[in-house]
């Protein structure tokens, strides 16, 4: 039973469904069969019983009996010969058959019939299959009505032609049945195969994708599916196969390029950290050669240090930062504030820090109640005012303006600068990301401002988004007025 269980299941599926499918129409038409000569034998058997009762009325009016008409199966002349004899009933024991008819050789079991016809009267006529002479007969008996001795009728006709007849038709109902499984089973087999071509379409796909290399840096999984009919289920799986493929070849261009962002990470935090430390470490030399110098001379060293430094502890803690928001739980510390009053603060110092830049504050409400980190938020309008000084030429006015909308805060940080291209436009609030590709340090600062304020704002669950041509930037910062947002 395994072995017959391992090789049906390494046969196709379309072999599987067409044998089923015959498997199938084989019983059905076993059941047909079945039912139609049992109809057929009872037929038969019922025109035979028909013609026993004629045929006996016959012999027991004339003595004598009269072949029937020729029919195929039922008594025809050109058969077997039909039987007939009388008995009568005499004083004790004496029985005397009269007027036989083809009298077969051994009597007894027609005596026997003939006394049963005798007791149950002329109103019954029993009858009894008998085998006679190797011909199966079919026997009737019925009683006369007529005064005098005891006297029973017996006939009987050859059941051979209904038993030929049923032979025929079970062999042409096998012969009829077995051609039309033959036919079922190869035509439905082609046409299941036709019906299952799209999915073997979708197994050599799959084998395709299979045998790429999914770890190389650049894959292609351009192979689809392709092809049409199989019905609605097929459509549906070949549809869904192809979604499953755009999905993975999403998620690989996704990979590669967070991949290669890390890797750009990686080289830009490094280029940034190494400028400090290789500073760091020439003023190192520098004071230990001016060591017995004047004091002032070490005292510059040492600023000098203490400023490499420092701006070696803010790239860090940017990059903390900005780790932390990539997190599960963004660093955050939310209490209710007034958006208005860190605007303010943040003009303040911007006016005290840049005052080559004119500066405008435009407050259209007088209070901005929400829930959010008021350092964070601090922080966020610092980076864009920053960058608006950084990015322009001194002279260049800077505004920052602050208004309501239904459930959002918004704030806008301007200025007339020369304005951001609009290839750049896209890559600004990249990591490391400046317009200056030299890093002159002129030009600003490590390029992670801009990062920081977008992951910021977005886990106070804003958004920030740029709008810039030349002679106007304007960087738009909206943040939720509810406390559910945060």
């Amino acid at each position: 039973m395994t072995r017959v269980t391992a090789a049906w299941r390494r046969l196709r599926l379309g072999t599987q469904l067409a044998l089923a499918l015959g498997a199938l129409a084989l019983v059905v038409f076993g059941l047909v069969g079945a039912v139609t000569t049992s109809l057929l034998h009872q037929y038969l058997d019922n025109r035979l019983s028909d013609q026993l009762s004629t045929t006996l009325s016959q012999y027991k009016s004339g003595n004598f009996i009269q072949s029937p008409p020729g029919k195929p199966g039922h008594g025809s002349s050109d058969h077997d010969p039909p039987i007939g004899i009388q008995v009568v009933f005499g004083p004790g024991s004496n029985v005397v058959v009269l007027n036989p008819e083809h009298q077969p050789a051994d009597l007894t079991p027609l005596l026997a019939l003939a006394q049963r016809a005798l007791v149950t009267g002329p109103a019954v006529r029993p009858e009894l299959y008998i085998e006679t002479n190797g011909v199966r007969y079919r026997f009737m008996a019925a009683a006369y009505t007529s005064p005098g001795p005891k006297k029973v009728a017996v006939v009987g006709l050859s059941n051979g032609d209904t038993e030929a007849t049923i032979r025929r038709m079970i062999m042409v109902n096998l012969v009829c049945f077995g051609i039309a499984l033959i036919v079922l089973v190869l035509v439905g087999q082609q046409v299941l195969r036709r019906g299952l071509r799209p999915l073997a379409g979708m197994a050599a796909t799959a084998h395709t994708v299979a045998s790429t290399d999914l770890t190389a840096n650049a894959v292609d999984l351009s192979v689809r599916a392709k092809g049409e009919g199989g019905g609605i289920e097929v459509e549906e799986l070949r549809s869904a196969f192809n979604v499953m493929i755009d999905h993975i070849e999403q998620s690989l261009v996704a990979r590669s390029a967070a991949e290669q962002r890390l890797r750009q990470f990686v080289a830009d935090a490094s280029h940034e950290l190494r400028t400090p430390l290789t500073s760091i470490r020439g003023y190192a030399d520098l004071f230990a050669y001016a060591a017995a110098n004047e004091p002032a001379e070490r005292e510059r060293h040492l600023a000098r240090m203490r400023e490499e430094a420092g701006r070696m502890s803010l790239l860090l803690d940017d990059l903390l930062l900005l780790a932390r928001l990539d997190g599960a739980e963004a660093p955050l510390r939310p209490e209710p504030v007034d958006l208005v009053e860190i605007a303010v603060a943040a003009a303040d110092g911007f006016q005290a820090a840049r005052p080559d830049h004119p500066f405008t504050l435009d407050v259209e409400p007088s209070s901005l109640p929400m829930v959010g980190d008021p350092m964070r938020l601090r922080q966020v309008l610092d980076n864009l005012l920053t960058n608006a000084a950084v990015h322009t030429e001194p002279g260049t006015p800077v505004a920052l303006r602050l208004r309501a909308e239904p459930g959002w805060a918004v704030a806008e940080i301007a200025d007339d600068g020369p304005g951001i291209s609009p290839e750049n436009q896209a890559k600004v609030f990249d990591r490391f990301y400046r317009v200056d590709d030299s890093r002159t340090r002129g030009s600003g600062g490590t390029g992670l401002g801009l990062s920081v304020v977008r992951s910021l704002v977005t886990a106070h669950g804003g958004a920030v988004s740029l709008q810039s041509r030349p002679g106007a930037t304007v960087f738009t910062v909206r943040l939720p007025l509810s406390a559910g947002q945060v």
